[in-house]
């Protein structure tokens, strides 16, 4: 059963994807059109990647990229300043390192080359396929946003050409005991514009309604679960909000796989409020204030920001 609103994207539904997303900020997207063959291709590819023997792994360990690409052990990323207890690998457009200047933004230090094992050369086009068909799915998401928002359907599409920064996690969540604790990943928010989620059928995402509470968002089969970032929050002056989530960990002897890809723009994009309806407007509670989470305008900025405090190992060997 679902958990939270469906919305088919082979039907009308600009009122209720505005209503899922103004209430909840997460929803269940179907009908995207994504390829079957690629929804259990990029998983038997996770599951090939993280048997690879921990050598192989740390070769491609993204302690070795400036840009925070590659492989990730289990508790070395942290959300809300704990570790979580996840694997995982980081994969961004395939660009090459800039050579910047003391007077470039320190943010385009993040555009660079991915990390790939050489023994998996089908995990790099299954995997830069998939980011295809997912940053298809957003877009296609966001335009119907932008028009439910009464902007043109094309509003926001400058700011996602070539050079947007898009990318994708591909986790393992290796089960442990209760007593160990359960973060697998802490609660926190994303800041790019969407996230879109392909979760196994283990389940362990949860997401935060309004009141506080915690509901879980059920495994749905031939869905991805796509939820608002920061961006749009400031974007719609919080008629839209960002919403706090989390992983809970699968018990011992369990293993979760999920693929999560963020729709980013430019590096250089600012985001600045919409011209909403008046009746949205109205509704419009302002951008959250957070001084642990301060949501800047500037993606880039944000982005960097999210990056350094999320990986502290290679924050401190590559910028100090």
């Amino acid at each position: 059963m679902a958990t939270l609103p469906v919305i088919d994207l082979t039907r009308p539904h600009s009122g209720e994807l505005l209503e899922a997303a103004h209430d909840i900020g997460f929803f269940y997207v179907a009908g995207h059109g994504v390829p079957e063959e690629l929804v259990t291709g990029i998983f038997e590819q996770s599951r090939r990647l993280f048997a690879l023997p921990p050598d192989r792994l740390r070769a491609i360990e993204n302690l070795r990229s400036a840009q925070f690409r590659g492989y990730t052990r289990v508790g070395t990323e942290h959300t809300g300043g704990s570790a979580d207890w996840r694997e995982q690998l980081d994969v961004g457009p395939e660009r090459e390192a800039l050579r910047l200047g003391p007077q470039d933004p320190r943010y385009l230090g993040l555009i660079g080359p991915n990390q790939w094992p050489t023994e998996l050369p089908e995990l790099r086009t299954t995997t830069l396929a998939w980011q295809a068909e997912a940053q298809r799915v957003s877009l296609a998401v966001l335009r119907s946003l932008a028009l439910a928002l009464g902007q043109s359907p094309d509003y926001f599409d400058g700011w996602f050409d070539e050079e947007a920064a898009v990318h994708l996690k591909l986790v393992h969540y290796p089960g442990r005991q209760s007593t160990e604790g359960e973060q697998g990943v802490g609660a926190h928010k994303d800041y790019g514009y969407l996230a879109l989620l392909q979760q196994d059928e283990v389940g362990g995402l949860q997401v935060q309604t309004p009141d506080g509470r915690w509901i879980d968002a059920t495994p749905l089969p031939g869905t991805f679960v796509v939820n608002i970032g920061e961006m749009l929050e400031i974007a719609t002056e919080g008629y839209l909000k960002a919403t706090n989530h989390r992983v809970v960990s699968p018990p011992a002897g369990v293993d979760r796989y999920s693929a999560a890809f963020f729709l980013a723009p430019r590096l250089d994009a600012v985001v600045r409020p919409l011209n909403l309806p008046p009746e949205l407007a109205a509704q419009s509670t302002g951008v959250t204030e957070d001084p642990d989470n301060p949501l800047l305008a500037a993606y880039g900025e944000n982005a960097l920001l999210g990056w350094l405090r999320s990986h502290p190992a290679v924050a401190q060997r590559w910028w100090r």
